[in-house]
């Protein structure tokens, strides 16, 4: 009997390897960013290098006129740093600075919270109300708030008047302190409608089942603001924080619109009015340009702590 032997069973083809997916090319984003980075360079280059340039020269009047500049080194910075009054500028400049940032911060959160809290029709009046104040241009809501704090004529002493505070006459931008009162309410008022818009914009994006599950365990209104509403919303905090201390260390507009109504410029300087009366007023390029490269060292100070904390964050 003869056997015959069976074939062995075809095996079927492998299947050809599916192509992989190349993977996302690793510098795609740092090329997306060279654009921006190119055109901020361009925009801000030449004049913070003529500032940086500038600052090692005695660069007067004359030179604006073609006289070439002379070299002086560091004679200017230490000009500068031996000047007591630039010192006391300085100080003023940081304190009003963080005084006007942090109260921008807390009212931007009370009306972003009350803008939460209320209904629609609400909301939307608070919105255009902000809307309409942060639109208005600098120059034209000056003029509105020098004529409420005018001495002869102005709202707030009239309004005063009216509820038996005598003050027929009273100047409010004579004296340092209710100058820089002043230039802090109009500063604050200013800012906080970009504050609290962006933080409600925070506020939209938290999960109302977060919310609703600390309610139902008992947790008030102030606990879930302390320990939820306000750490999930910190990042946007962080940021308008920071953007505020840059935007109040080199206010300029107000204060010199306030000096021109009736304050002492000599004892009402910021940074940017020292700056501007040291170049347009004295004719000084040299040393306005020192300081500027000062305060744009100042600016990087007080921003750095905000700006490592977000580096850990993105991280």
């Amino acid at each position: 009997m003869t056997s015959t032997a069976t074939a062995p069973p075809e095996t079927a083809p492998a299947p050809e390897p599916a192509t992989r997916a190349r993977p996302a090319r690793r510098h795609t984003p740092a090329l997306l960013v060279v654009p921006a980075i190119l055109l901020l360079a361009a925009a801000l280059g030449y004049p913070v290098g003529w500032q940086v340039i500038t600052s090692f020269q005695h660069f007067g009047m004359m030179q604006q006129f073609g006289q070439p500049p002379e070299s002086v080194g560091l004679s200017n910075y230490t000009a500068l740093l031996t000047d007591p009054n630039l010192w006391v500028v300085v100080g003023r400049s940081l304190a009003f600075c963080l005084v006007c940032a942090l109260l921008t911060v807390v009212i931007g959160l009370a009306l972003a919270l009350l803008m939460g809290a209320v209904n629609a029709v609400g909301r939307l009046t608070l919105q255009v109300a902000l809307l309409l104040a942060w639109a208005m241009p600098v120059v034209a809501s000056m003029t509105v708030w020098t004529w409420i704090v005018n001495w002869r004529n102005g709202l707030l002493n009239w309004a005063l008047e009216r509820i038996g505070v005598d003050a027929q006459g009273h100047n409010w931008l004579v004296e340092p302190l209710s100058f820089f009162v002043v230039a802090a309410v109009i500063v604050v008022w200013m800012s906080v409608p970009f504050v609290a818009l962006s933080i409600y914009a925070g506020l939209t994006q938290l999960s109302p089942e977060v919310l609703e599950a600390a309610e139902i365990d008992g947790a008030g209104g102030w606990k879930r603001l302390r320990h939820i509403i306000l750490p999930l919303v910190s990042p946007v905090i962080s940021i308008v924080l920071l953007l505020q201390l840059i935007w109040d260390l080199r206010v300029f507009t107000q204060i010199k619109l306030l000096q021109d109504a009736g304050g002492v410029a000599n004892e009402t300087h910021l940074l940017g009015t020292y700056i501007y009366q040291l170049g347009t007023g004295a004719g000084d390029f040299g040393m306005a340009s020192a300081v500027s490269i000062l305060m744009l060292l100042l600016t990087v100070a007080v921003s750095w702590f905000y700006v490592r904390s977000l580096m850990k964050e993105e991280s």
